[in-house]
């Protein structure tokens, strides 16, 4: 077996070399399923499961705070159809969600990356939809400091497509804050904008 170089904290300063877990664990799961790792087109494929993992669950979103100057504060500002990919914490499979994330600005505009890098931040680890339009919204509305945050998934989940029923289908779900959770005509207004 490598000996793979393993950064355990996801801090690069911890790296040290030893033999990562992950391929023993990669490795032991192709035997189980009856496959000898042993073979051409598997020997390195454990090192590659372990590095996929340690790279999805280490992801780093970069700079979230930038902020700039907002010209009004009746504004809707809708950023839609972020593709992000998570993890089924359920079933360790695969799930993939187009985002939109509104909000009304109340002084500061938060920069256009940043909606992205907060859905993949929250995205980047074993996961549930709900909660992950949850966390979305909370951390856009402390970025930004406005309480009216809206954010819709809608997601295809690999635990439903390909095992138990094996039928795709797409799963919608919303987090409202602030006016979006109380205020039906801003919420027309954001479904108007999708919808055009």
């Amino acid at each position: 077996m490598s000996v793979t170089k393993l950064d355990l904290n996801g801090d690069p300063s911890a790296s040290r070399t030893a033999e990562d877990p992950l391929v023993e664990l990669a490795r032991q799961l192709l035997v189980e399923i009856g496959e000898d790792p042993n073979r051409d087109g598997l020997l390195d494929t454990p090192a590659r499961f372990a590095r996929w993992w340690r790279e999805f669950i280490n992801y780093d979103p970069g700079s979230l705070g930038t902020l700039f100057e907002s010209i009004g504060t009746s504004q809707l500002v809708v950023v839609s159809d972020i593709q992000v990919w998570s993890l089924c914490e359920h079933h360790l499979l695969p799930f993939n969600c187009s985002v939109t994330i509104a909000y009304r600005p109340t002084g500061q505009l938060l920069g256009l990356s940043k909606f992205a890098r907060v859905a993949h931040q929250y995205a980047h680890k074993l996961q549930v939809q709900e909660r992950l339009v949850d966390q979305i919204a909370l951390e856009i509305s402390t970025l930004s400091g406005t309480p009216d945050v809206a954010v819709i998934a809608k997601g295809e989940h690999l635990c439903m497509s390909m095992r138990g029923i094996k039928a795709a289908a797409q799963m919608t779900s919303t987090a409202y804050r602030g006016e979006f959770s109380t205020d039906a005509e801003l919420r027309r207004e954001l479904f108007d904008l999708l919808r055009a």
